[in-house]
């Protein structure tokens, strides 16, 4: 919602200030300049990136109108999910998660938690770290350094497509100046014009220069930007399923290790203490 807002807004305050200032909104539709600008922006950001980015920067612009996935509910869902495994592998000892983990889909504990269950990546990485432990796995440094890396990889990725779309948004105003420079070559070939004419292709030439400028700070430049901060967003859920194991393993109470995972999350998504208190009395006793 408000990325429809702020697009209004920008083109509402851009083009309102040019028509009350008596300007004429037909001189600034030049397809040609367009073409060159988007055109070349679109091409330099094929070669710029691999497939894999590619194809992440078309799969993650829903996010724009969307934003995170993640809400309240889903934070709610993963810390009783947290709290649950935890109690089973304390009450009964590691290996009573096998079977939950070798076949996470029939599992009783993670079809409590629907949400959850259908988030594909995390429920792996979870079930992944969890398989360690009925292996044998005890050492929580050892365990977190290698969470860590996954997690480091895992942000290098989602940075690289936010990161592609921020430098094709870099680039706009210098493919600007490319159209603008090349609507003066243009200019110059009709020199002998009279002044009128010469002043429509002068001012079809500047309109290259605007639209990349208006295109690069105030639309793909902040999308770009509103990307990585939906990323970094995403990124709290994996961290917490991440505090939660390593203080488990720490030897500390389920409660305590879905404190601890709690507290890593974003203040406006943050369930209160109360509410976690309360969900996790409110859940049934593993079997």
């Amino acid at each position: 919602m408000f990325f429809i807002i702020g697009f209004i807004v920008v083109l509402g305050s851009v083009l309102g200030g040019y028509v009350l200032a008596n300007g004429h909104l037909a001189v600034l539709w030049q397809p040609f300049e367009f073409l060159i600008i988007f055109g070349a922006a679109v091409g330099a950001f094929l070669i710029g990136n691999p497939k894999t980015v590619v194809g992440g920067v078309a799969k993650n612009l829903g996010k724009l109108l969307k934003g995170t996935k993640y809400s309240k509910k889903h934070y709610m869902e993963l810390l009783g999910c947290l709290y649950a495994v935890f109690r089973l592998a304390k009450s009964k000892g590691e290996l009573a998660l096998e079977a939950h983990v070798e076949n996470p889909k029939d599992s009783a504990i993670f079809n409590q938690f629907p949400t959850f269950a259908g988030e594909h990546h995390a429920l792996e990485f979870f079930c992944d770290y969890l398989r360690l432990l009925t292996l044998g796995t005890s050492n929580a440094h050892e365990v977190e350094s290698v969470m860590d890396e996954e997690l480091e990889v895992h942000h290098g990725e989602s940075h690289a497509i936010s990161a592609a779309v921020t430098t094709m948004g870099d680039a706009m105003p210098a493919l600007g100046i490319v159209a603008a420079v090349l609507g003066v070559i243009h200019t110059m070939g009709s020199i002998t014009e009279p002044p009128e004419v010469l002043g429509h292709l002068i001012g079809g030439a500047l309109v290259g220069t605007f639209s990349g400028i208006l295109m690069a700070y105030g639309f793909v430049g902040p999308m770009g930007s509103f990307l990585g901060q939906v990323f970094e967003q995403e990124s709290r859920y994996m961290q917490c399923i991440k505090v939660g194991i390593i203080a488990h393993m720490q030897g500390y109470a389920p409660q305590v290790s879905v404190e601890f995972a709690r507290k890593t999350l974003l203040g406006a998504d943050r369930p209160s203490f109360a509410e976690v208190e309360e969900m996790i009395q409110n859940l049934p006793t593993p079997e």
